[in-house]
């Protein structure tokens, strides 16, 4: 275990990561003609029969406000549609068009050759340190949440 200062040099850097990731992908991303959150709707959607917002806002960590706008903008460009729920009435499936599957098949792959560049350059044994310190972390995250009696609970509904 280590002392409540101990973890502050590792959340900095762990932060600091994701960080440099953002960058160096977005980066590429705007490249392709598209916004972070543009891509992400596409990579979560493609290859699926599309999925109600609420699912794809929790898919993409993109806030409902957010998602909204995100979706509208996409639509604009003929890269989703909104087709009406079977399972819900009132609701709506966001799935990608022909054109945004087409797209996610170009893109997709294209920035994860991108991204996979980086990580050539670390050796096989601490890509897989990293991939096993990281897997720890989170878990750790993941048994405190469980832990937490109320609304931060994952039974909880909002």
């Amino acid at each position: 275990m280590c002392s409540a200062r101990a973890h502050l040099p590792l959340l900095r850097e762990l932060v600091r990561a994701y960080q440099a990731f953002e960058r160096y992908s977005a980066a590429h991303v705007a490249q392709l003609g598209l916004t972070p959150a543009q891509f992400d709707v596409l990579a979560t959607l493609g290859n699926t029969p599309g999925m109600n917002p609420k699912t794809l806002g929790a898919r993409t960590l993109i806030t409902k406000g957010t998602l909204t706008g995100v979706v509208d903008r996409m639509l604009a460009k003929g890269l989703v549609r909104r087709d009406p729920d079977p399972q819900d009435g009132r609701g709506q499936i966001v799935c990608l068009t022909e054109r945004g599957q087409a797209l996610f098949e170009q893109v997709f792959p294209a920035h994860g050759a991108h991204v996979g560049r980086v990580f050539e350059r670390l050796s096989d044994v601490d890509f897989a340190r990293a991939t096993e310190l990281l897997h720890a972390i989170r878990l750790a995250f993941e048994q405190a949440q469980r832990a937490q009696p109320g609304p931060a609970g994952p039974h909880e509904e909002s």
